[in-house]
């Protein structure tokens, strides 16, 4: 099943991009070869853009602590264990105090760093990294595997708070919507939104075999999804079949 995710709003939107920088960049950093660090940065970079917004740090804080409060009114249900719910509140303080120690914006310091700066101005240029515009790096991409992860991983590090805490917002998210099989009816599904609900994430599931694309388009009040079909040239036209999938509401 290929898996889908659609924000209801620009907050979430902002998280689910930082979590595939994240996970692109943790994939990267792993590798070796000095093409591999060469996107990690890049990457880097990216997130360093995204991470730039003045109200990201206050928005995820104040996520953290809007869960904290939910989980703490499941407080004497007699279907949810206490163990378990002083784990996850843990959890959501131990995030909340990392990513609160971190002093002005995220990942500001690096903006002191002469050479990762001077490389960011150049990697937006095509081609603008080769050795004849940026020396050092080019030198810096001859280091052995064991120096450049060590580089990489110090220039990140600022960054791990913000990358935990998304991610753990992102999973509760995710596990509070319970998935429901439904089917688009000659390619389209219209869905009223129940009143007094605030949904934050669809999900969407599909099977590949198919060969459907869903367009998605959401607010508040509905949801609407047309199934796409991908033609020879790489057009998408809109199918009149019945596609089954799966979808989940999160809030």
């Amino acid at each position: 099943m290929i898996l889908y995710e659609y924000p209801f709003n620009e907050r979430i939107r902002t998280y689910l991009r930082l979590q595939q920088l994240f996970n692109r960049l943790g994939q990267l950093m792993a590798r070796t070869e000095a093409l591999d660090h060469h996107f990690a940065l890049t990457t880097l970079f990216e997130i360093i853009e995204v991470a730039s917004r003045s109200e990201l740090k206050s928005d995820v804080l104040k996520d953290l602590e809007r869960q904290k409060q939910l989980y703490n009114g499941y407080r004497g249900n007699p279907a949810i264990s206490e163990k378990a719910l002083d784990g996850v509140i843990a959890q959501l303080d131990e995030h909340f105090e990392a990513l609160n120690q971190v002093s002005g914006k995220i990942g500001q310091s690096l903006n002191d760093n002469d050479f990762l700066m001077a490389l960011r101005s150049r990697a937006v240029i095509p081609g603008g990294t080769c050795e004849f515009d940026l020396p050092a790096y080019h030198a810096w991409q001859h280091h052995d595997a064991a120096s450049r992860a060590h580089d990489l991983s110090q220039w990140v590090a600022p960054f791990g708070p913000l990358a935990q805490a998304v991610k753990l917002l992102l999973q509760m998210l995710r596990e509070s919507g319970s998935s429901q099989k439904v089917m688009a009816t000659a390619g389209q599904l219209q869905q009223n939104l129940p009143q007094g609900r605030t949904f934050q994430l669809l999900r969407l599931k599909i099977d590949p075999s198919l060969g459907i694309t869903p367009e998605i388009s959401c607010n508040r009040l509905l949801v609407v999804i047309r199934m796409m079909r991908q033609q020879s040239d790489g057009k998408l036209v809109a199918t009149t079949d019945d596609v089954p999938f799966e979808m989940a509401l999160c809030a």
